[in-house]
C-alpha cells in the first residue's frame, strides 16, 4: 500500500487525475475493507485536486447512506428521488451541475457548494452500488476533464465491490 501522494505543482487537472490514478490503485491493492478505501479515496482527491467537498454515497435501506468523505458535515441520508446525487442514482449516469442553485431539487448540505459532479458506481451485477459526489465552491469548476478523470476513479472503486 503506498501511504503518499505524490502531485506536481500545476494547476492541470488532467495531469493531476494521470498521476494519481494510478497511485489510488496503489492506495487500496490488498486492502479488503471498502469502506477504508473509499476513505483513503476521498483524502487522496481532496489533497490533489483541492475539492471543497468529496465523498460518497452507499446504497442501504432504499436510500443513498453517507459513507466516506472530506469536507465539511454531509447530508447523512439522501432519497432516491431527491438532489443532484438521487438524480445520479435514478438516471444511471453522471451530472455535472455548474450552479447548484438552477438545479431544481438541490439539497444544500452546506450553502458554501456552488457547483457539483456525480458519478454512479456500478456493481458485478450493473446495479448503481455507490455515487462519488464532488462539489466545489466555485461556479462551473467541473470540465469534461473532471468528468474522464473521476471516470478513472470510479473504474477503480467498481473493481472494489
Amino acid at each position: 500500500m503506498a501511504e503518499n501522494l505524490f502531485i506536481s505543482q500545476t494547476s492541470d487537472r488532467k495531469k493531476i487525475y494521470d498521476e494519481i490514478a494510478p497511485q489510488i490503485v496503489a492506495l487500496v491493492e490488498g486492502e479488503p475493507d471498502l469502506v477504508a478505501n473509499l476513505a483513503n479515496i476521498t483524502a487522496a482527491l481532496k489533497e490533489a485536486l483541492g475539492f471543497f467537498w468529496v465523498g460518497f454515497y452507499i446504497v442501504k435501506e432504499n436510500q443513498l447512506v453517507l459513507s466516506a468523505f472530506q469536507g465539511s458535515i454531509a447530508c447523512t441520508r439522501i432519497d432516491f428521488d431527491k438532489g443532484v446525487c438521487g438524480h445520479c442514482y435514478t438516471t444511471r449516469q453522471m451530472v455535472v451541475v455548474p450552479n447548484v442553485e438552477e438545479f431544481p431539487g438541490h439539497i444544500a448540505c452546506s450553502s458554501l457548494s456552488k457547483s457539483e459532479i456525480v458519478l454512479p458506481i456500478f456493481d458485478k451485477n450493473g446495479e448503481v452500488a455507490i455515487v462519488l459526489d464532488v462539489d466545489s465552491d466555485k461556479l462551473n469548476d467541473f470540465s469534461e476533464t473532471d468528468a474522464e478523470g473521476l471516470q478513472m476513479i470510479v473504474k477503480i472503486v467498481e473493481k472494489l465491490i
